[in-house]
């Protein structure tokens, strides 16, 4: 099938190493949308949405997060302060 065509995904197969995950989530956040799991895909090629925004907080990042309707996920934003 085939990543959709703005997907960051790594063409070559594997997953990117973390630093380069962590640098696109950022980017993703700092936009100052709610971020899904899915969007992280997508736009940083990581599933570990929820495990860098705890990496992030924990550098001082301030990043809100709700669950989405569904309750069976949560989205994530980043604060500007």
């Amino acid at each position: 099938m085939g990543c959709p065509i703005n997907c960051l995904c790594n063409p070559h197969g594997g997953s990117m190493n973390t630093a380069t995950q962590r640098t696109k989530i950022i980017q993703c956040l700092s936009k100052g949308k709610w971020v899904s799991p899915l969007d992280a895909l997508h736009q940083a090629g990581t599933m570990k949405l929820s495990t860098r925004v705890g990496e992030l907080r924990a550098e001082g990042f301030l990043i809100l997060d709700k669950w989405h309707e569904s309750k069976e996920y949560k989205l994530y934003r980043m604060v500007k302060a």
